[in-house]
């Protein structure tokens, strides 16, 4: 979920007072920044984003600054989980001149402060475009966004993560294998009815993966509605939402952002580009995004699409199968949650069909 504000009239982003199961103490609070945060000065007020999002986010206005707070949810936490810690080493390392980003300000460790670790950072302002069609742009607008997403993945995807300090940021190799593992294990223990595209899917990607490995930062989440576009023009000013941030492989990562290419319009899961005629839309077809990265990036080929592709969608089934089990036990977070079952039967027939076409 994007981590900023906008008073654009054609942002998604909408801000709510503060959801019961995430207030705390604030006096505490406005005391810390005031003592750590140089420019702050109260007084403060406090408001959240409204989203799915599992770290709570906030937007702390004073009269002079705006703010954005991210810290993790109350209560017992997976030991993996909402490491925000993780969200603000990544971006204090990487180069803001060659990735857009917002500026991380303070990483606060004590909890007595506000129940939980959080950090701060600048708050940015801008719009906030979740739907895959950009329906509030123009033609010439969304072409010219698209593009600016293929280079900012490229960006990212060629930062020297080892002169910024992120060598151990994560294992430097074998990632397609570790996340084939992991997730396969996390499906199977999660399994509640027979998915037969998913079985046929995880035994296809064990006996095709790439021969050649590659390794870059790679976002976890890399989607237009993870960005802020400028208040009026048609490029990206920050990118966010770097939760599941790691050293991957980059077409991994470009594949994620290329799902909605292979998603019906309409559909249970959301909508997507497939059957669309994105001609007149102004967005460009999968072949050209993907020219334009390369571009970007210096890259003469992009190997192995169809698995990276098949891949994603076989990350998203098993994703979705475990919120869906967690629903059954009645302990998910999103009271939609119940529908995924389906969902996850509908990732895993995409990814098997794209599968196919190797």
């Amino acid at each position: 979920m994007a981590t900023a504000a906008s008073s654009q009239r054609d942002s998604d982003v909408v801000v709510v007072d503060v959801l019961p199961q995430h207030r705390f103490d604030e006096a505490p609070l406005w005391r810390y920044l005031e003592q750590h945060l140089p420019d702050f000065a109260g007084p403060a007020t406090l408001r959240q984003f409204q989203g799915g999002q599992s770290n709570p986010t906030f937007l702390i206005e004073t009269p002079a600054r705006k703010y954005v707070l991210r810290k993790k949810p109350p209560g017992k936490l997976l030991p993996s989980a909402h490491l925000i810690e993780r969200e603000y080493r990544i971006l204090r390392a990487l180069p803001s001149d060659q990735v857009p980003l917002p500026r991380a300000r303070l990483l606060c460790e004590d909890a007595s402060i506000i129940g939980t670790p959080f950090y701060v950072m600048d708050h940015v302002e801008g719009r906030v475009i979740t739907g895959v069609t950009l329906p509030q742009l123009s033609p010439a607008d969304r072409g010219a966004v698209y593009a600016d997403f293929a280079r900012v993945a490229a960006a990212l995807h060629t930062v020297d993560y080892r002169a910024c300090g992120l060598e151990d940021f994560g294992k430097p190799n074998g990632y397609v294998a570790r996340q084939l593992d992991r997730w396969s294990k996390q499906y199977v223990a999660s399994k509640t009815d027979e998915n037969p595209d998913m079985d046929r899917l995880i035994a296809w990607l064990a006996d095709h993966q790439p021969k050649q490995d590659e390794t870059a930062i790679a976002h976890g989440d890399f989607r237009i509605g993870n960005t802020i576009l400028h208040p009026t023009e048609p490029r990206i000013i920050a990118l966010l939402d770097w939760e599941l941030a790691t050293l991957g492989h980059p077409l991994a990562d470009l594949a994620y952002a290329c799902m909605y290419y292979h998603m019906p319009s309409r559909n249970e899961v959301g909508g997507g580009l497939a059957g669309l005629d994105l001609a007149p839309l102004g967005i460009p077809s999968e072949s050209e995004f993907l020219a334009i990265y390369q571009r970007h990036a210096g890259r003469a080929e992009i190997p192995d699409w169809s698995f990276f592709l098949a891949f994603s969608y076989f990350r998203m089934a098993a994703i979705t199968q475990g919120v869906y089990a967690r629903a059954l036990q009645g302990n998910a977070a999103d009271e939609r949650a119940i529908g995924y079952g389906e969902t996850a039967k509908i990732f895993a027939g995409i990814g098997w069909n794209l599968a196919q076409r190797h």
